[in-house]
């Protein structure tokens, strides 16, 4: 295998399908790569196993070696280059509290996707009283369409072809796209600040209709492939409005074009979405998605749904945009899970910048917080 034009010690946080599937991807592609793992008979059984992934795509199966496996934090990110959290948003905080006396003066956090996690995870260092010269960056999806099919095997369907990454502060966008573009090259977007990556989110559109409109079939039936049959026409088309109401928030606080708008992922033509040409016909096509949802506890409702359409109405409130979709969503949401449907979640204000106006956001988006 050709060696990368820049070899980066990459730290991965999480044991989910995203993490095994950056950890892989990145030794493969001739990184130095250790994982990280709450987990500590997980990690003690991945270290008897030979502390490898079994990497599958269309290239067939492939043994990728990591440097590290472990538990502890301070060994995991010592001297990292790149710090990859494709953990869910919802494990984000506890991350942060792990990270944050841990970093490093020159690192580079990437959060793929991250729900505004950039700001959160800044704000916790920040109020730790330590202040290193890190950047935070987020994107709008998970570089890979992954899952796992063993303890440490990851199927790798689509990989990410275009990127869009906000980074805080924006003050440091150079220093991070530098690394995240080492780590993936030709894929990444910039896309300005934090709050214009987290608008970009995929799953918090893509998701909270195909669950919702779905309850039926999810709940009825053993499995069920919510991207294959559970994509119907009337589906899409409500999909695409509340997209709709995404793109009129980023339009609202200045955020310009390209807004990849989730249409791009189903089109045959016309320009190209974050995965790509065909993603979503291959990612049907591999069955890995056919799968039992719980709705009151799988990540498309704690996260993409709670969270991420909780950011999305809270940014439509400072952008002064109604979003009666997102709303709906939300509340359903929160009826199903039993709770009261208060869009909390993923807020501004649960960022840190609650207490802010607008200029004052602009402000800390730009040069983190003071």
């Amino acid at each position: 295998m050709t060696p990368p034009a820049r070899r980066l010690r990459i730290t991965v946080l999480g044991g989910g399908n995203g993490s095994f599937a950056a950890a892989g991807d990145m030794a493969l592609a001739g990184h130095e790569v250790r994982l990280w793992r709450r987990d500590a008979a997980a990690v003690e059984a991945h270290r008897a196993a030979g502390g490898t992934i079994a990497v599958k795509d269309a290239q067939g199966m492939r043994e990728a070696r990591l440097a590290l496996v472990t538990t502890d934090m301070a060994e995991a990110v010592d001297g990292a280059d790149l710090i990859l959290c494709p953990a869910p948003a919802t494990a984000q905080q506890d991350i942060a509290r792990a990270l944050a006396p841990c970093l490093a003066d020159g690192q580079v956090v990437f959060l793929p996707p991250g729900t505004l996690g950039t700001v959160l995870m800044a704000r916790v260092l920040h109020d730790s009283g330590r202040n290193p010269k890190v950047a935070f960056a987020e994107t709008g999806t998970l570089p890979w369409l992954a899952r796992k099919h063993g303890p440490f095997q990851v199927a790798i369907t689509v990989r990410a072809k275009r990127l869009p990454v906000g980074v805080f502060p924006l003050d440091r966008a150079e220093m991070a796209l530098d690394v995240i573009g080492a780590a993936f090259p030709g894929v990444i977007e910039p896309c300005g600040d934090a709050l214009s990556g987290a608008l970009m989110n995929a799953g918090a559109i893509i998701h909270p209709p195909l669950i919702i409109m779905n309850a039926g079939p999810l709940e009825h039936f053993e499995k069920w492939d919510i991207h294959n049959e559970g994509t119907v026409p009337a589906i899409r088309r409500t999909t695409d409005a509340l997209d709709a109401e995404r793109v009129a928030v980023r339009e609202a606080l200045g955020y310009g074009a390209p807004h990849f708008p989730l249409a791009h992922h189903y089109a045959k033509e016309g320009e190209e979405w974050m995965y790509g040409r065909a993603s979503h016909d291959r990612l049907t096509e591999s069955g890995d998605w056919r799968e039992r949802i719980i709705l009151t506890e799988h990540r498309y409702m704690m996260e993409d749904l709670r969270l991420g359409l909780s950011l999305i109405i809270s940014a439509a409130g400072l952008a002064g945009v109604d979003v009666p979709l997102a709303r709906a969503f939300s509340a359903i949401g929160a009826a199903i899970r039993g709770q009261t449907p208060d869009h909390a979640g993923r807020t501004l204000a649960d960022a840190g910048l609650g207490a802010l106006n607008r200029g004052g956001i602009d402000r800390v988006l730009r040069h983190g917080f003071a």
